[in-house]
């Protein structure tokens, strides 16, 4: 993900399969940018419990917290986390 993506649309109805692709696509965007601790912080998150997702995605978002440079990836997990209500 850079600069150039298009605009993050506000989407708060994504069911698990949805959420758990954006994860998946934060995760390869953030190896592919040698971003080991958001990397690490999203492993395993397939089929995990709600609670367990929560708490890789505030993980991920804190390990970007200093990394202003990759907005896109905290833009995409915020809208992941606005949607972890909608897992049963």
């Amino acid at each position: 993900m850079s600069i150039h993506d298009k605009t993050l649309k506000l989407v708060t109805n994504l069911d698990r399969a949805a959420i758990e692709a954006r994860l998946a696509d934060v995760r390869k965007a953030a190896q592919a940018a040698s971003l080991a601790d958001v990397t690490g912080a999203l492993a395993g998150f397939e089929g995990a419990p709600r609670a367990q997702m929560e708490e890789k995605v505030k993980n991920a978002l804190k390990a970007l917290a200093t990394k202003p440079e990759q907005k896109s990836l905290s833009a995409q997990l915020e809208l992941v986390e606005i949607n972890l209500p909608n897992l049963k």
